[in-house]
């Protein structure tokens, strides 16, 4: 059964960023987010093994589905590399899976994260094989993979599977050029193959939600009334061959923006276009640290530092030039036990290890304790 990318809703509701209360998902704020992504015409809901500490499938399960009929959404998730050791624990995690989402089959299964540090995980334990025995068994619908390499690691894999089905990415605006991300190659790479392609991080981790004000209003000279987020969603939505969307919305507000912006969906013109490229170059020239704030650093750090929140910090500092909201922000973490001091940092290297955006976390917590810490 192949794919058709017309029957494929445009907006994935990502369950990565889900909104917390006390320290725990807040499953009442879910439910009524979903309730509104579903009523809009909406179905694909993506989650993983990994995301929130292993209760966004759980999450799924409450607020989608126990809540509408098998047939009236769509459901992916991840086999993770990282938490596999033997053949035997693709079974363990996914039989887990099944029962944390509370579902028989999977819509759309993804080894989560191929990249040049675990393909090898994924090649000695037969997973491409198995994920393609779990489809006869029924008990997945769509095989494919999450990737964080680079282009020629792409054009290998793709090579050696042709099995694969779609293939989900990392593309922004700010990133198609990016030397490290390369997205604009691997979005070739995949349009010449007609693969199906799911995007992530399409506003970067929120990102490009918010520029700098001069950046902004270049925008809104343009586009007075749209929202600087619908600017990335619509780049990305007016390339061909995009199947879905993600977006981990953690609040209502952006729930209803993103649904105007695909509801009603214009492709960027010819001077929106411009506009764009002329913010991006601008934007570019800032050096930012590249952190989508997927969390896959924090969850495994044993000084307990929330990594992505600390950057965030930093690349506010970094954007617009002020200290007080930064180091205010920093401070309040640290003095509510939500993270440990960028100093606590025993350079472990398990962040690095798992880090989709190969970012030297080292590195960066020495500069995040000479600034924040001081």
């Amino acid at each position: 059964m192949s794919i058709n990318l017309n029957e494929m809703p445009k907006l994935g509701f990502g369950l990565m960023r889900l909104p917390e209360k006390d320290g725990q998902i807040d499953l009442d704020q879910v439910c009524s987010m979903v309730d509104r992504y579903m009523e809009a015409g909406l179905n694909y809901f993506d989650t993983a093994y990994v995301y929130h500490g292993g209760k966004s499938e759980v999450a799924a399960r409450e607020a989608v589905v126990r809540r509408y009929p098998r047939d009236s959404f769509r459901i992916a998730t991840k086999l993770p590399a990282w938490e596999m050791k033997t053949e035997a624990d693709r079974d363990r995690i996914f039989n887990e899976q099944l029962a944390r989402a509370g579902v028989d089959y999977f819509d759309f299964y993804l080894l989560h994260s191929v990249e040049d540090g675990n393909i090898d995980t994924y090649e000695r334990l037969n997973c491409f094989s198995w994920g393609l025995e779990k489809k006869k068994e029924g008990k997945i619908r769509h095989f494919g993979f999450s990737f964080h390499g680079s282009p020629e690691l792409l054009v290998k894999v793709l090579d050696e599977h042709p099995e694969v089905e779609f293939v989900q990415i990392q593309l922004n605006y700010a990133d198609w050029k990016n030397p490290v991300v390369r997205s604009g190659q691997l979005y070739h790479i995949l349009h010449e193959r007609k693969l199906p392609i799911i995007i992530m991080e399409p506003v970067k981790g929120g990102t490009l939600a918010r520029l700098k004000p001069e950046l902004e209003e270049k925008l809104r000279r343009v586009r007075p009334d749209a929202s600087i987020a619908s600017w990335a969603f619509r780049f990305v939505a007016s390339l061909p061959g995009i199947m879905t969307i993600l977006s981990g919305m953690s609040e209502e507000d952006q729930m209803k923006d993103n649904i105007d912006t695909f509801t009603s969906f214009e492709p960027l013109s010819a001077v929106e276009t411009d506009a764009l490229e002329e913010v991006t170059s601008i934007m570019l020239d800032i050096p930012l640290i590249g952190c989508t704030g997927c969390g896959y650093c924090r969850d495994g750090c044993p000084a307990g530092i929330s990594i992505p929140d600390v950057f965030r910090a930093l690349n506010t500092m970094t954007l617009y030039d002020e200290e007080f909201r930064p180091t205010a922000f920093y401070r309040g973490l640290v003095n509510s036990g939500a993270s440990g001091k960028a100093s606590d940092c025993a350079a472990c290297g398990q962040c690095e290890s798992v880090c989709p955006q190969h970012l030297p976390v080292i590195e960066l917590m020495k500069e995040a304790a000479r600034k924040l810490d001081a």
